[in-house]
């Protein structure tokens, strides 16, 4: 028998990529809310009990309270909200993090889908942290510029609109009170002490992010040169199909060349003294819904990337 999925806030940005990649699949089936009754408790509990996997699509506080409407121990959730990423009891669902991620997701009742900003600096982060070539306590800085479908279907309408605003047409770095929503994520799966610095930039195209780390040299341990840095982390994500490591230093990176695939590349330029690292994907791809659905596939025992845009 198919395994059945319900999305429960299918018409939201992430909930419509994931039906997109969903819909046209013949190993599972799709449960759909009939439109009138979307909003009704008892009609979503009823198809998330239903379930074999649910996916939450949802604002945090409807998130939580989602969880709390299934009372069938057998569905699975993938949350997409940032409610429970740092939760007891949820596993993380970037299951090319770390040796043994990707068992941890496929034998979860519960994961986490990551935020896209975390995605890219975890990407670089992470991997530094557990090669013991990044102290715990690094003070970090990112940037990360994402394309401006990471701000829904609100702030799509205002790019999108025939009479915006002359601003919007600029770069906006914005959440420059160090208070934004992926910095727990961020320090926590990282492993590190304290959370980066951090300045998001939304601007003006729909879809692609670049996240970036710049480092000197000097604040790593046993790397000695930007090629042995590269290479450490081609070891790191030697195998994976959807994170790979550019062979090359481009010199210029455009934030939406990954725009349309669900798959993540990292890049590392600079000199012996300072390097920049570079995470380039799509925002609403590995860095949204690509990932969930690469994350419901592992939980359902079903092909790693089946419906993914390689």
């Amino acid at each position: 028998m198919k395994p059945k999925v319900y999305i429960d806030g299918k018409d939201g940005t992430t909930g419509l990529q994931i039906y997109e990649r969903l819909s046209a699949r013949e190993d599972i089936t799709l449960l759909l809310i009939d439109e009138a009754k979307r909003k009704d408790p008892a009609e979503r509990a009823k198809l998330m009990n239903q379930a074999d996997l649910v996916f939450l699509c949802l604002p945090d506080a409807a998130a939580r309270e989602a969880v709390t409407l299934i009372d069938n121990p057998a569905t699975r959730v993938i949350d997409a909200s940032t409610a429970h990423r740092t939760a007891p009891g949820w596993v993380y669902g970037f299951a090319e993090l770390k040796a043994g991620q990707r068992e941890a997701i496929a034998g979860a009742k519960r994961v986490a889908n990551p935020g896209c900003h975390a995605t890219g600096f975890l990407s670089l982060a992470a991997p530094l942290v557990a090669l013991g070539l990044l102290p715990r306590d690094a003070a970090l800085t990112c940037f990360s510029l994402t394309g401006y479908s990471g701000g829904g279907k609100k702030m799509i309408a205002q790019y999108e609109a025939a009479d915006r605003e002359t601003a919007l047409s600029s770069p906006a770095p914005y959440a420059l009170g160090q208070t934004h929503k992926h910095l727990p994520e961020m320090k926590a799966v990282a492993g590190l002490d304290t959370a980066p610095v951090f300045i998001p930039i939304v601007d003006d195209y729909y879809k692609g992010m670049s996240t970036t780390i710049p480092l000197h040299m000097s604040q790593l341990r046993g790397v000695g040169s930007v090629e042995a840095l590269r290479r450490a982390y081609a070891d790191y994500y030697a195998g994976q199909t959807l994170v790979t490591v550019a062979p090359e230093a481009p010199g210029k990176v455009y934030a939406n060349a990954m725009a349309g695939r669900d798959a993540l590349t990292v890049l590392v330029d600079g000199t012996d003294e300072a390097v920049t690292l570079t995470a380039l994907f799509d925002n609403l791809g590995k860095g949204a819904s690509g990932a969930a659905v690469q994350n419901m596939n592992l939980m359902l025992g079903l092909a790693e990337t089946a419906g993914l845009k390689l």
